[in-house]
């Protein structure tokens, strides 16, 4: 085990570094409206009110999926062309077992034209290297961190409730903060004085009482961590923080966005649950004046943080923006590691000048056979490092599935291109 004096000074985090600058929203190109879902948005059946859902969110492959499966039941073939020519264009590809039923589902006289819409096979792109492996006592490794200024790994663990430090010169530690509850995102404050980890209940498993729930501080001294509490009701997750030290949380179970500015005791609650349904990753623009979202189902947001208005990253180019597990800023590219669409791919978003807008995109990593699921990550030395090899299909409610035992999570470095001067 890890102690909390050798938890190297400063818990040896690094800021990300802020590489280019971006206006408001306000002005010419600003981005489109967001459109407020939650559970009832869900529930949207009809064909025509998919359509209108499709029409607020025009970058989701989850919602075109429903509108597909909904033109299939009322049998508006033509519009199931259409919606099978909007996933192809983007790069979807269906199961072997969809890919059979879909020809048949549509009958004779459109049979061919869907096949010809059906994209076979994903290509596979091959970029990243394994960096370190995780031992399969850490459990379901969920979120990462690699230090700007070292070489070493810092992994988080759903399951363990743990924190892992991997250093290249005496390989992984490991290190349990008193009281933590499942352990997920994790940021360096920029002068490297302190760490924040997530702290909440994500995996639904039967904890016992009083588990924290929240943001935990950590300076040299492991075992007396600075405990900042969330909002009853509340399970935070991914991070981010700004440049002067105000960490964003996303709560993905409930909905919520939530913040610390620095000297704050508790995280006071910054977007309520109802506009997003689930919210994930979370980058900062490089001037701090706007805080990018992914919402798992429905795409990618962008949030004032003076006005604490929310709109939709709108894009000039086909893309699928759901499914973003994991996001960052490199530069002038969002890059989101998209786990819930298919292929399961890495992509990098470049955005407009004014930060409101996609104007290109470009597949990094994709289909990879070393892959299950990957999840959280960080960016240093003009890389991604992430978790390549997830287990959340490996664990039930927090106990290890029967006949799916943990499996070591491998950690790979995907290098980025140079971000422009």
């Amino acid at each position: 085990m890890l102690r909390g004096g050798s938890f190297r000074a400063g818990f040896v985090l690094a800021a990300i570094a802020l590489a280019s600058a971006a206006p408001s929203l306000a002005g010419e190109g600003a981005a489109a409206p967001w459109h407020a879902v939650d559970a009832d948005t869900g529930q949207i059946r009809d064909v025509e009110g998919l359509k209108a859902l499709a029409e607020a969110f025009p970058d989701s492959s989850s919602v075109r999926l429903r509108l597909l499966n909904a033109q299939l039941g009322v049998e508006d073939f033509e519009g199931v062309l259409a919606s099978l020519s909007w996933l192809k264009q983007r790069g979807y590809v269906f199961s072997e077992t969809a890919q059979g039923q879909i020809p048949e589902l549509v009958g004779e006289t459109f049979a061919a034209r869907a096949r010809a819409l059906l994209i076979q096979k994903a290509e596979t792109i091959e970029a990243s290297e394994v960096v370190a492996t995780v031992p399969a006592e850490a459990g379901l490794v969920e979120g990462l961190f690699a230090p700007e200024s070292d070489n070493v790994l810092l992994a988080t663990s759903i399951t363990g409730n743990s924190l892992h430090l991997f250093e290249p010169e005496n390989g992984w530690s490991d290190a349990r903060i008193p009281g933590a509850n499942d352990l997920s995102g994790i940021v360096s404050e920029p002068d490297n004085s302190m760490g924040w980890i997530a702290s909440a209940n994500l995996d639904g498993s039967e904890d016992e009482s009083g588990l924290f729930t929240g943001l935990i501080g950590l300076t040299g001294d492991i075992d007396n961590p600075i405990l900042v509490p969330a909002p009853e009701g509340a399970a935070v997750s991914d991070l981010t923080i700004s440049g002067d030290a105000t960490v964003y949380a996303s709560d993905p179970l409930n909905g919520g966005i939530y913040r610390k500015p620095v000297g704050a005791t508790e995280l006071e609650v910054f977007i309520a649950p109802g506009t997003f349904r689930s919210p994930q990753g979370l980058a900062l623009s490089a001037d701090d004046k706007r805080l990018y979202v992914s919402d798992y189902r429905y795409g990618l947001a962008i949030i004032d943080l003076t006005s604490g208005e929310v709109r939709r990253l709108s894009s000039d180019v086909p893309v699928i923006l759901d499914g973003t597990d994991a996001l960052f800023r490199h530069g002038n590219d969002l890059i989101a590691i998209q786990n819930g669409t298919s292929p399961v791919r890495i992509s990098a978003f470049t955005l407009s000048e004014n930060g409101t807008r996609i104007i290109a995109a470009r597949v990094l990593e994709q289909a990879h056979p070393g892959w299950t699921e990957p999840l959280g990550g960080s960016i240093a030395h003009g890389a991604l490092y992430y978790v390549a090899t997830g287990q959340w299909d490996r664990f039930v409610k927090g106990e290890p599935a029967a006949d799916k035992p943990a499996i070591p999570t491998e950690i790979r470095r995907l290098a980025l291109s140079a971000p422009p001067d």
